[in-house]
């Protein structure tokens, strides 16, 4: 079975922390941002850019959640990195929003809340496939007795996870006309701090609300009893709550009426909306309490449209997509349940709980 890196955080304090982490994982960091710099040269932006919009998300971080931008400095620190070198993974998303790059692939989303029992959850994670190896999973304490553990790329704070308060989050990229080049804070620190701090949806959308923003993304909380996907762009933010049935389902295109008026991502790429269709067809198997029944269920190698991506080496770096991982929260638990790939090379085996 293919695992991904695991590190569990022994420091408490935000800048040991990061240098602890930058540290042992110094390796799949360097090479990550590595990664992310030959994206961005083929997307179209200069070094100077790049430095720029880093420093700016620096600053940006600094004044919005300054723990977490001490946590960057201190896994800069660790990795033999500068601190806006750092920024620059997390602000990833930023970075290609102010580039104008829209991407093909991206990830799916499932939630159901059943008539009883816990939240039943899949995501995939579609990302380039010269950085398949940039994911690891991070469990930290942000404070006492409260643990989050994550599924994120080498050098980024958060992305899809768990925390033990019985919070957890799954991610996808969006796109609007109002995502600037003036660099916000990242919607990666946004999953962090919600992970770090919210119980509720309420809470979480409320610090979704206190950032400003120049990329879009959505962020879809569950609890226990709730869900909300809080969709994010510098034109504000709405929180898309469960249907009757108790299923929310989200790609990469605005639900909320009054965001979807200045949609960008389905306009260029369509695709999203026939993978969404492709979930709402699938709702019987994306109800299962089998993880691996949810998972199959997102099967789908539609041409233009697959939920289960696979890249198109003829294509360049930029233009290629793959389906990473596909995921599961365990809220009882507060575990991820995660399959490095897409659905398509999922077996009962293949899933790794952390």
């Amino acid at each position: 079975m293919m695992t991904f890196p695991t590190f569990t955080s022994s420091q408490t304090e935000p800048r040991l922390r990061g240098k602890e982490l930058g540290t042992h994982l110094r390796k799949h960091i360097v090479k990550n941002y590595a990664g992310y710099t030959d994206l961005f040269a083929v997307a179209g932006a200069t070094p100077a850019q790049v430095r720029g919009w880093g420093e700016r998300a620096l600053d940006r971080s600094a004044g919005w959640a300054p723990n977490l931008a001490e946590e960057m400095a201190g896994i800069a620190a660790g990795a033999g990195l500068e601190p806006w070198q750092v920024a620059v993974v997390n602000a990833r998303t930023e970075i290609l929003a102010a580039i104008d790059a829209i991407g093909h692939g991206e990830c799916s989303t499932s939630v159901v809340l059943p008539e009883s029992g816990p939240p039943r959850t899949v995501q995939t994670w579609d990302w380039h496939d010269h950085l398949r190896d940039a994911p690891i999973l991070w469990e930290l304490e942000p404070r006492p007795g409260h643990v989050v553990r994550t599924f994120t790329e080498a050098g980024a704070l958060a992305k899809i996870g768990i925390g033990t308060a019985g919070l957890g989050v799954h991610f996808n990229i969006l796109r609007h006309e109002s995502d600037t080049a003036d660099l916000g804070v990242p919607v990666h620190l946004i999953a962090r701090r919600i992970l770090d701090e919210a119980a509720s949806v309420e809470e979480a959308a409320g610090i979704a609300r206190s950032a400003r923003v120049s990329a879009s993304t959505v962020i879809t909380v569950v609890t226990e009893s709730d869900a909300g996907s809080i969709e994010i762009s510098p034109a504000g933010v709405a929180v898309i709550p469960p249907g009757p049935d108790g299923v929310l389902l989200h790609c990469n295109h605005f639900l909320d009426a009054d965001l979807a008026a200045g949609e960008r991502h389905a306009t260029q790429r369509p695709g999203t909306f026939d993978r969404f269709r492709h979930l709402s067809d699938h709702v019987e198997g994306l109800r299962q309490e089998d993880q691996n029944a949810r998972a199959l269920a997102m099967l789908s190698h539609a041409p233009g449209a697959p939920v289960c991506a696979h890249p198109d080496l003829t294509q360049p770096l930029n233009q290629r997509w793959e389906t990473l991982a596909t995921i599961g929260l365990d809220l009882p638990a507060g575990r991820l349940r995660v399959h490095q790939g897409g659905p398509c090379q999922v077996t009962e085996a293949t899933w790794q709980t952390f």
